[in-house]
């Protein structure tokens, strides 16, 4: 491919990062309109409270069960075929939902959307650690992963509002249509790096001097065979078992508000339940804002001259601490503090969500979708597990004893990656 001599570097890694942070929103978009659905499709379906928990929970068992399958993909498949099928056929499964009529058939559907969106994570850090040059990386993972926060913040009254304009079967319908039509628009318009019509050479020598992996991988046009030994990789190293066991912990953090925050609000607390909506998007906005601000001042130590270990980790360790801060709404009964404390929690939590950096400056440069898939599955697990742990500790009047479980993980989160991760340095594979 020939391209353009000008002097002046295109920035068309940002397009491809926009690419990417619709993708996001559409992810999280078809995780969070079951919830919104849930109360009207359960009349409608005549599906009990536990059916319904199934439901919820079926996403979250193939996903997790198919992160380091899906990572395999993602080293061996190209990006804009992968991706792209990955989307149309979890936007399908999505607005089929909109036609069943029994349980059974809800229940494989939801499980076949986590079948489909595996990949998705351990794709958006391979297609970061190709586009985008090591000292701008945790921007543009910050970037991506704040579309998460964003679906989670604001797309609940959105999906509300479509509910009650065309009904459950309606939104399940057009979310998928959404997909489906994103799945095409990615597809036109992904391309790698070495791939993309109009990229000019300078950029492309600026991302690849900086770090980028640019160049597309010639086993790319079939499918490579998998190897045990590569599989080994993924565990054998100490640092990334000191980055798997701190994705658990960031994302034990993030599943308690995604999970038991609404019911520690109002059963726990006794909010009124409109109230507890607008003070419950608060901490959400503020894990917005702390991943957004753990990225750009990561990479702005990068170009200081920091050093990697200090600029990666230091917004992550930073992070990681606040998040303590969880325990502190055991110890008052005022709204303002109660909110306050668990705010600076899920803003801490925001700051430490650019952990994917460590997977991309890590991982061998031939299995950053491997490692991506183990790290995603790890940070996975704690949506199996908290929820249950959590479960098992409250009881009807006290919901202190979860609150110091989740402070308890934040502090292990934080000596792993001040004690087990060690120095930032990719993983070189004896070839010989």
């Amino acid at each position: 491919m020939k391209y353009s001599k000008s002097d002046n570097p295109t920035k068309k890694r940002y397009n491809i990062l926009a690419l990417i942070f619709g993708t996001v929103v559409i992810n999280y978009l078809d995780r969070t309109n079951i919830s919104v659905a849930a109360s009207a499709m359960r009349e409608s379906l005549e599906i009990s409270t536990v059916q319904m928990g199934l439901v919820f929970s079926a996403f979250g068992w193939t996903y997790v069960a198919l992160q380091i399958p899906g990572g395999i993909i993602v080293d061996k498949i190209r990006l804009r075929i992968l991706y792209a099928l990955m989307l149309f056929l979890w936007s399908v499964a999505t607005l089929l939902q909109g036609f069943v009529n029994s349980f059974a058939v809800l229940l494989g559907l939801r499980a076949s959307i986590g079948v489909f969106e595996a990949p998705s994570y351990p794709a958006n850090n391979a297609i970061v650690t190709k586009w985008f040059p090591e000292e701008e990386r945790a921007s543009a993972i910050a970037i991506y992963t704040s579309g998460q926060f964003i679906g989670l913040a604001f797309l609940f009254p959105v999906l509300t509002a479509v509910q009650d304009w065309v009904g459950w079967r309606g939104l399940l319908i057009a979310s998928g249509i959404v997909g489906i039509i994103w799945a095409v628009v990615w597809y036109v318009l992904y391309r790698d790096p070495d791939r993309h019509g109009s990229i000019n050479a300078a950029e492309l020598s600026y991302i690849e001097k900086g770090g980028g992996l640019v160049k597309s991988a010639k086993k790319s046009t079939s499918l490579a065979k998998f190897s045990w030994s590569d599989f080994a990789e993924a565990f054998k190293h100490r640092k990334l078992w000191g980055v798997y066991i701190g994705q658990f912990c960031v994302g034990s953090v993030a599943i308690f508000f995604l999970t038991w925050f609404p019911t520690y609000l109002v059963e726990y607390r006794g909010f009124d339940f409109i109230k507890s909506g607008f003070l419950a998007s608060i901490p959400f906005l503020a894990a917005f804002l702390g991943v957004l601000l753990s990225g750009f001042t990561s990479d702005y130590l990068i170009k200081k001259g920091y050093s990697v270990e200090f600029s990666r980790k230091t917004p992550v360790l930073i992070g990681l601490f606040l998040s303590i801060s969880i325990v502190g709404a055991n110890y008052t009964d005022s709204t303002f503090f109660i909110i306050l404390f668990l705010t600076i929690a899920f803003f801490g939590n925001g700051l430490a969500s650019i952990t994917w950096v460590f997977v991309s400056l890590i991982a061998p440069k031939n299995l950053v979708g491997l490692i991506g898939g183990v790290f995603n599955l790890m940070g996975g697990l704690s949506a199996v597990i908290v929820p249950v742990v959590i479960g098992a500790l409250v009881d009807k009047d006290d919901f202190s004893p979860a609150l110091f479980f989740i402070g308890g993980i934040t502090i292990v989160g934080f000596l792993s990656f001040l004690l087990i991760v060690g120095k930032i340095k990719r993983i070189e594979l004896d070839t010989a």
